[in-house]
């Protein structure tokens, strides 16, 4: 019996169907698509390896640091370098000190580290000397993260947005504001968590003509006493308890109030709490205060705030104010820690 080809109907062998080549017998197709090897895999990560080396070598810092840097590391620095670049131009007289340009001598008369900000909050130049407030090098805080918001306590991070924004809005405008910022591990070991530091900053347009992303904020980062933790009595030789009506005017004041804010009892029964307190943080106070109102129950609080109070000598004092309700859910009790 005769076979035909399935597919141009010509006679076949027996143990063939169609005259069509094997799939095996196939030449291959010039489209295929190409598999890596190991080798080259190898070249890649080699070349990789040998940019990052480079860029190492271009870093300011000293050859003991370069050593110890990771990749990771590397690539923060590179970043916060770039950022500074487009924010202050090779050339311009607003450039912010390089590396160890600024001398150690400087740095030492300073009360805290320099910190600049890019308008989004990205972290652009942070002094050599934050490893005496925070125990962490500039490169160790930058593996935290790239922006301020990283190296913030996280119940404060919402806060210091808003007042960046508002600072954002009218440059020059000199913003303050107290959070925790993270540490060493020796540091939390020794003194039982972060530490607690004051920002003072505002906004400047690193170049003209002035825009959002030619605006940069220069900040010095001064540390302040501990921030306890909630329900932490520790020391009670800064603190003081105030009781107020339900407006927030003092109803009466311990004694030691003379001792923090300057003020005898007499002179505080019957002001307001708000006429004591800096413009820029009665939205915070006005906050605490709303929370602790809208609960009618006796012993309903609110979180802490950190607040300036004006002292008698006209200076401010910085207070960590606790709010709950008392007294039947009559009147408001204020503990309040003299941070600085």
């Amino acid at each position: 019996m005769t076979i035909f080809c399935s597919h141009c109907h010509r006679p076949l062998q027996a143990e063939t169907t169609n005259c069509l080549p094997r799939r095996a017998e196939q030449a291959p197709s010039a489209s295929k698509p190409f598999r890596s090897t190991k080798s080259a895999s190898k070249a890649r990560r080699d070349q990789i390896n040998a940019e990052l080396q480079a860029l190492r070598s271009l870093l300011p810092i000293s050859a003991r640091e370069k050593e110890r840097l990771s990749y990771l590391h590397t690539m923060a620095l590179v970043c916060l370098r770039l950022r500074g670049a487009h924010l202050f131009p090779p050339g311009t007289h607003s450039a912010p000190p390089a590396g160890p340009v600024l001398g150690a001598e400087l740095l030492s008369l300073l009360p805290g580290f320099l910190l600049v900000l890019s308008a989004s909050g990205k972290l652009v130049y942070i002094s050599e000397n934050v490893s005496q407030v925070l125990g962490l090098s500039m490169v160790e805080l930058l593996a935290q993260g790239d922006t301020v918001f990283d190296i913030l306590d996280a119940r404060a991070q919402e806060d210091v947005h808003k007042k960046l924004l508002l600072a954002q809005e009218e440059p020059g405008r000199e913003i303050t504001f107290v959070s925790e910022m993270r540490t060493s591990k020796a540091f939390r070991l020794q003194h039982g968590g972060n530490r607690a530091v004051a920002v003072r900053g505002r906004f400047m347009a690193s170049y003209w003509p002035a825009s959002p992303s030619a605006t940069a904020f220069l900040a010095l980062c001064t540390p302040v006493a501990q921030l306890a933790a909630d329900g932490d009595a520790g020391s009670q030789d800064n603190l003081f308890q105030s009781m107020h009506a339900l407006d927030m005017t003092f109803t009466d004041v311990m004694e030691s109030v003379i001792y923090h804010l300057g003020y005898h009892r007499e002179e505080l029964i019957g002001q307001s709490w708000y006429s004591l307190l800096h413009p820029e943080d009665t939205d915070l106070a006005a906050a605490q205060h709303r929370a602790v109102g809208e609960s009618l129950e006796a012993g309903a609080a609110a979180g802490p705030a950190v607040l300036r109070v004006l002292r008698r000598d006209r200076t401010w004092a910085w207070l960590r104010v606790s709010a709950r309700r008392g007294r039947g859910g009559r009147c408001i009790t204020c503990t309040s820690r003299c941070l600085r």
